[in-house]
């Protein structure tokens, strides 16, 4: 094996902005802020897995660093001693950290003790901090500061696929770009172009399922291809990649779906079989079922939606489809989506994927054999005779309590189970008057909350409002608990008792 061999997504790696494909408005940004001296201190880059977060650090890292000019260019050189210690990552001065396994505060001070000297061979030192989401709250927190205003010759670039785990402090001090995920004809111009420089075979049937495949992500793609090229040798066409990808070709989708919304079990039953002793992958033929009824409910007639050229299906299989939609409904196909989407979560805690995916299809297959909801609501409506519509029932008025007495409130806090303002209103409370919603009393451990509380409870309970007024001067009254136990010690059995037991007293009283 040749030990010099450098995999394509290394090997054409984007060296500058021009060969940054589909990130148009990122590269018009940066290059427009470039050119006219507006570098800010600090950017974020994120996006899915293999659009260019890193390559866009780097690259601007050249621009900011090339020695092509003596003031940062737009258009960094790449040959002069700057750009191409940049582009191996062995540039003192542009320093990549790996934040999975530099989470911690030390690691965060060191690289700020380290900022605050000027650079050694660059105009800029620039720290490329890789997925910055695994930092820890004490780092990102040691962080905020030096962001926020680092030394002139510094310049922060973040990136991460996880931006909802970076905190908002941090990405109010940068400037956010967000990487799309590049578009199936870009990807598929791209590969084309980097086939043709490795003198290899690609068929657009193959490249068209490796573009889908890598599902937005020129990494992802160029691994796809790597692995084609590895297996066939240099000519890669659309059976090799489909066997690949262990992935059904469209063309049988197509007729298994239409096999599936005929009616006939056995039949789609025994289709599924053939497929899966193909080495079919179950997760990927459920996501082939719905991309097809997608596309299939794109094309639907009542929709009139005419752009479907771009859709993944030829013109015989958009012609199958479109044959399909005249024995269904839209509903129908709606139904169907709903059960596939649920189905996935199904199929990967399953531990028998086949099962699981043969009970799908008799789900799919009862699903589109139901008639729309409008009919059975018709029927339902036909069938059922219709009910007057009943006067809803007249609602009772609350029973409200009359509570005209101290110690009638007192017995109407204890059977309620208002424990602790009863507790307090017997005990604190000297009552100077009770009469018609007005309550004066000396409250001998002035609870200001005591009386919002009970006034409350009053108002719930009784439906009036109630006054509850408070003397500042005591009145040296009894309250109610006094009261109650002055009556009970005044009671001559009471008192014949007391005077068996010396020093005796009564402590608690209950009802």
């Amino acid at each position: 094996m040749d030990s010099n061999y450098t995999v394509l997504a290394r090997k054409y790696r984007s060296q500058d902005f021009e060969s940054l494909i589909g990130q148009d408005v990122l590269v018009k940004t940066l290059t427009t802020a470039i050119n006219t001296g507006r570098i800010a201190h600090a950017y974020i880059f994120t996006g899915i897995r293999g659009t260019g977060k890193t390559s866009t650090a780097r690259i601007l890292a050249k621009a900011l660093n090339c020695l092509s000019s003596d003031h940062a260019t737009s258009k960094p050189c790449g040959v002069c001693e700057n750009c191409r210690a940049i582009a191996a990552g062995q540039h003192i001065d542009v320093m990549e950290i790996d934040a999975a396994s530099h989470t911690g505060v030390d690691n965060m001070r060191e690289i700020l003790d380290a900022a605050l000297y000027r650079p050694t061979n660059a105009r800029y030192k620039v720290y490329i901090i890789d997925e910055v989401h695994m930092l820890s709250t004490s780092a990102f927190n040691a962080l905020l500061k030096t962001l926020e205003e680092p030394p002139a010759h510094v310049i922060f670039i973040l990136a991460t696929t996880e931006i909802r785990k970076v905190p908002v402090t941090i990405l109010s001090r940068c400037q956010r770009f967000d990487l799309a995920r590049v578009p199936v004809e870009t990807l598929k111009k791209h590969f084309a172009w980097v086939a043709e420089q490795e003198n290899i075979e690609l068929s657009d049937g193959a490249n068209e399922l490796l573009a889908r495949a890598a599902d937005g992500s020129v990494r992802d793609g160029l691994s796809l291809l790597d692995q084609a090229i590895a297996q066939t040798g240099g000519h890669v066409d659309e059976g090799a990649v489909l066997d690949m990808l262990k992935r059904t070709d469209r063309g049988t989708v197509v007729n298994f779906m239409k096999t599936v919304l005929s009616g006939d079990v056995n039949a789609a039953l025994t289709r599924l079989d053939e497929i899966y002793n193909n080495g079919a992958d179950l997760t990927m033929l459920l996501n082939d079922m719905m991309e097809w009824t997608h596309w299939a409910t794109r094309m639907y007639p009542s929709l009139r939606l005419q752009d479907v050229t771009s859709s993944p299906y030829t013109a015989d299989q958009r012609e199958t489809i479109k044959k399909i939609n005249e024995t269904i409904s839209l509903n129908t196909l709606s139904r169907i989506w709903q059960v596939m989407i649920a189905a996935v979560p199904e199929l990967q805690a399953s531990n028998n994927q086949k099962q699981c995916f043969d009970m799908l299809i008799v789900r799919l297959m009862h699903i589109a054999d139901m008639p729309p909801i409008s009919e059975l609501l018709k029927q339902n409506t036909e069938n059922t005779p219709i009910k007057p519509v009943e006067k809803p029932a007249t609602l009772e008025k609350p029973k409200f309590m009359e509570i005209n007495t101290s110690d009638e409130l007192a017995n109407a806090l204890q059977n309620a189970r208002e424990l602790l303002l009863y507790s307090y209103y017997t005990t604190n409370l000297e009552i100077t008057e009770f009469t018609n919603g007005v309550i004066k009393y000396f409250d001998r451990k002035n609870d200001k909350d005591f009386s919002q509380k009970l006034t409350l409870w009053l108002k719930d309970k009784t439906g009036k409002n109630w006054s509850l007024e408070i003397i500042h001067e005591d009145p040296h009254q009894q309250t109610l608990s006094e009261h109650t136990k002055s009556e009970i010690e005044a009671d001559p059995m009471v008192a014949s008792a007391m005077d068996l037991f010396q020093d005796a007293e009564i402590v608690n009283i209950s009802k």
